[in-house]
């Protein structure tokens, strides 16, 4: 099974830290990283993809758990 999921966030430390926690989890990079302005804050934005062996793909899966 093929996961995909999309991390949002201000453009900060803890941004960087949730990107990096993902990569040591197994997710890897899908694309370029992507900012936007809200008015405010700089918004940042990566997609991450990860290969999970010998599962099968429902709609209750919880991405957090991967």
């Amino acid at each position: 099974m093929k996961l995909y999921r999309l991390v949002t966030g201000p453009d900060d430390e803890g941004f960087c830290m949730r990107v990096s926690k993902s990569l040591n989890d197994g997710w890897q990079l899908h694309g370029s990283p992507t900012i936007t302005f809200n008015g405010k804050t700089p918004i940042a934005g990566q997609a991450l993809v990860k290969d999970v062996p010998d599962e099968e793909f429902h709609d209750g899966i919880n991405l957090r758990s991967y």
